[in-house]
């Protein structure tokens, strides 16, 4: 839906948190002209910007605040704001895309019931079949895939700021403020921990673990053992980074 020269134009004009999203020529200006088409709503022409609507908030034409089947006129701006946070979380808990692993393992560490998506289906599945897991779970898909978000099938979604998983715990903390259960779920599966008697595991567990550890949970779903072992100093710090952060 690119502008001819020449040709009537809109303009969409985006908050600088939204910026990222656009094309990289429009990055720096942080506004889009796309070609006016009268039959274009606000909302359409907001995604062929490169803005999926689950990133947008208040929209407004010429400065008037509007919804998003609205039409705007040649000549037109359109002033795009981010969508405001917190957002609540669906019961269903999150469904993260499959280049988010690393988020996702942190975001169970700290309780966050949250299914990953090579866990949700095939491996062969296609993103049509990904919205459907996160439509059929009730979770919000969280993703760096603009082009996923942007699917009408889905009901709740998230584009994932940050480069790195420490940098997307914080946006995804910042967006949804979740509360945080600490060292409840399974890391693995995602299933719940409950405290098992040493007894009930002892035969599955190393000499050197047997010396040293005292309290033990076990997952629920999978059956994996847990204690505090040599990684209890880095998932502590983990925790308390993301307590000590604003949705924390």
């Amino acid at each position: 839906m690119a502008r001819t020269p020449g040709a009537a134009a809109v303009t969409v004009a985006v908050d600088d948190a939204l910026r990222p999203l656009l094309p990289a020529r429009d990055r720096a200006a942080g506004r889009r002209l796309l070609a006016a088409d009268p039959d274009a709503t606000v909302g359409h022409l907001v995604q062929a910007a490169g803005v999926p609507l689950t990133e947008v908030g208040a929209l407004l034409v010429d400065g008037v605040p509007v919804p998003r089947d609205a039409r705007p006129p040649a000549g037109a701006t359109v002033a795009v704001r981010p969508v405001p946070r917190p957002q609540p979380v669906p019961p269903g808990g999150f469904l993260l895309d499959v280049g988010l692993g690393a988020l996702a393992r942190r975001m169970r560490l700290l309780g966050l019931d949250t299914a990953w998506s090579p866990e949700a289906r095939a491996p062969d599945a296609d993103d049509a079949e990904l919205v459907a897991a996160a439509v059929a779970g009730d979770r919000v898909l969280l993703t760096q895939d603009r082009g996923l978000l942007m699917r009408r099938a889905l009901p709740a979604g998230a584009w994932v700021r940050g480069a790195t998983p420490d940098e997307q715990l914080a946006d995804v903390l910042d967006r949804f403020r979740p509360p945080l259960a600490p060292l409840t779920r399974c890391s693995t599966c995602n299933g719940l921990l409950a405290a098992v008697d040493r007894a009930a595991v002892e035969a599955a567990l190393e000499p050197g673990t047997r010396r040293t550890a005292t309290d033990f949970s076990r997952c629920a779903d999978c059956g994996r053992v847990y204690w505090r072992g040599a990684h209890a100093r880095r998932i502590d710090a983990l925790v308390d980074r993301a307590r000590a952060l604003p949705g924390g």
